[in-house]
């Protein structure tokens, strides 16, 4: 006989789906969203619980499979019953709304949307008449179904001496971080204004920068690649990791690959600069990190071997802006970095659960899910033939901004020296405008600090000159140290 806990849960579940259609979410109520607020504190627990359910199952679905002759008994009658139903789109909906997330269905369709720098003006009027498609709700999703999608998968070779074949459970923040780098190669290679063809032949270039990201250790920016890149940082097949840590692996993994590429050119290697704006090598320096614009031109001359003045470059801003929660006073800044037209999200999400935030509206945070179990798939760099479906996804998924993790990391993407003084122009804005607080700050060189008086003999007497501090230039106002805390 099944357990009192699995009768319960099947009930649950089926319960759950019976008045939901297979791809629509209802619209959550206002008490629905209240007590959803109050079960915030519990999102990292369940979070853990739902994802290791669907895992235990996802693991014991292969050998179901190839059973010739399911024994007869009762209790393998209710395990199958409750697998395939934990391993349908029902646990996937009750965990949405015990977690807080919602599909696209709760969207006002009044309040204008950001989208990695894109604005949607949306209009409950909007109908062939409108008088700018590009600005309409289905222009926005085109656009949100064009990004490209990367999930957990299942089925891949082994990650190095390992035996594992799937990162379920803990592959999520190297999966948003791969969107995210994979946004950069799109703007890179085909700009903003790209969106995913609606019939095959597909481009080339877009079909190879879905190749870099396979599940292979032939593929530059694979699973198996980053980390094998970052075991300095600390990871391992596994594991989870936080921003900084990703952040620091792509860095080495850029290098790594660039190198490689200088002796071999069939290599793949990052075609921009990499640039982890940090406090210090070890991220443990206090105080809002520092864009420096001459660090910026140094490594683009480096990247280009003084070839080029400029190079495209990839700034990638590591944060902590809490403790538990994201500190408040944050939460307008990183709203208006969707704003910015080198945007290209965030890495962030709830504690223990990483996912790719593109976008915002009122005060929703917009997100693609990596905690999806989908099959690997090997796409040749040369088939324009290829099944991408796997790598898009329609569903416009939200949370409150005010759950989001505060340990996060912003993306930016500048092609040429322009669109970089731009984003320096608008960053500086923004830090003026934190009243004190900023994300980060721009200035134009690091000024060296003065050497500290030393009196000799005198060391209870010490004395440290007032002017020995160092004189960050063009900075956006005062930073508030204990606003940060050690990345």
């Amino acid at each position: 006989m099944p357990s009192r806990a699995a009768v319960i849960l099947l009930g649950l579940l089926l319960a759950g789906d019976s008045d939901d259609s297979a791809d629509r979410e209802p619209v959550a109520t206002n008490s629905e969203q209240k007590a959803i607020e109050n079960k915030s504190l519990k999102a990292s627990f369940l979070t853990s619980f739902f994802t290791s359910t669907l895992s235990i199952f996802e693991r014991r679905s292969d050998s179901f499979s190839v059973e010739k002759k399911p024994t007869k008994s009762r209790s393998y009658g209710w395990t199958t019953a409750v697998r395939k139903v934990v391993t349908s789109g029902s646990m996937r909906r009750l965990q949405d709304r015990i977690l807080g997330t919602s599909r696209f269905d709760n969207l006002s369709m009044t309040s204008q949307i950001w989208f990695l720098g894109q604005c949607y003006k949306l209009s409950l009027e909007e109908s062939s008449q409108c008088s700018d498609p590009g600005n309409s709700y289905a222009a926005f999703l085109e656009d949100f179904s064009s990004r490209i999608w990367i999930t957990y998968r299942k089925g891949f070779e082994p990650i190095g001496e390992s035996k594992f074949t799937c990162d379920v459970n803990w592959g999520c923040m190297i999966r948003s971080s791969q969107m995210l780098v994979a946004q950069a190669l799109i703007l890179h290679h085909l700009g903003r204004s790209w969106r995913k063809p609606l019939q095959k032949p597909y481009d080339l270039q877009y079909v190879e920068v879905l190749h870099l990201f396979g599940d292979s250790s032939t593929c530059a920016f694979s699973i198996h690649n980053l980390l094998q890149a970052g075991r300095g940082y600390g990871l391992a097949a596994g594991s989870w990791l936080g921003p900084y840590a990703i952040c620091r692996t792509w860095e080495t993994l850029a290098r790594a690959n660039k190198e490689q590429a200088e002796h071999d050119k069939c290599k793949e290697s990052l075609p921009m600069v990499l640039y982890i704006v940090s406090g210090d090598e070890d991220g443990e320096q206090g105080g809002a990190p520092v864009v420096c614009i001459e660090v910026a031109a140094k490594l683009g001359s480096d990247f280009s071997k003084g070839q080029l003045e400029w190079a495209p470059i990839l700034l990638l801003v590591p944060l902590v802006l809490g403790l538990e929660k994201i500190n408040p006073r944050y939460i307008p800044l990183l709203w208006e970095t969707f704003t910015f037209p080198q945007s290209v999200g965030i890495l962030g999400g709830k504690p223990g659960a990483s996912t790719y935030i593109v976008g915002v509206q009122d005060d929703k945070a917009l997100y693609l899910d990596p905690h999806e179990v989908q099959p690997a798939v090997d796409i040749r760099r040369d088939d324009s033939e290829a099944d991408c479906t796997s790598y898009h996804c329609s569903t416009v998924r939200h949370l409150p901004f005010d759950m989001i993790d505060p340990s996060l990391a912003i993306g930016f993407y500048c092609r040429d020296e322009g669109d970089f003084e731009d984003f320096c122009s608008r960053a500086s804005q923004l830090a003026d405008s934190s009243n004190g607080a900023p994300l980060f700050t721009v200035v134009r060189n690091l000024q060296p600090a003065k050497p500290i008086p030393c009196h000799v003999g005198t060391d209870h007497n010490r004395a440290i000159d007032d002017t020995s501090v160092e004189d960050f230039s063009d900075i956006g106002g005062q930073v508030h140290e204990d606003e940060w805390q050690i990345l």
